[in-house]
């Protein structure tokens, strides 16, 4: 429903990430306030809409390559981290943990829900 109503009134979803980076929590550092206001500004200016987007597997989201004044270790998590491998078994364990409490409401969502979820 909300997909519906989105698309009939051209309306535009971005998820952005104010928490931490470059490791867990412990390992990594929290996400720098001026680079969350610059990737905020960039989403009320349009900025967003004209920029190119790369793919990020498991959860199948659009990150943009570049926005100004914005490092691109921020953009797309990945590059922050020093052990790739690391951040691969991470996200991997992420996508696990929620495809398992998603198994509480399978019976309930459209099949295009089910397939919008990590794919592992």
């Amino acid at each position: 429903m909300l997909a519906e109503r989105m698309e009939a009134t051209n309306a535009h979803c971005w998820l952005v990430n104010t928490g931490w980076t470059g490791g867990k929590y412990g390992t990594g550092k929290r996400c720098p306030l001026k680079y969350t206001r610059r990737i905020v500004d960039a989403i009320h200016s349009g900025e967003l809409l004209a920029a190119e987007y790369e793919n990020f597997d498991v959860f199948n989201l659009s990150i943009p390559t570049h926005i100004e004044g914005v490092p691109r270790e921020i953009l797309n998590p990945s590059l922050a981290w020093t052990d790739r491998n690391a951040f691969t078994r991470e996200v991997r364990k992420l996508g696990a943990m929620f495809n398992k409490a998603f198994l509480l409401y399978l019976r309930e969502v459209d099949e295009k829900v089910k397939a919008a979820g990590p794919q592992l």
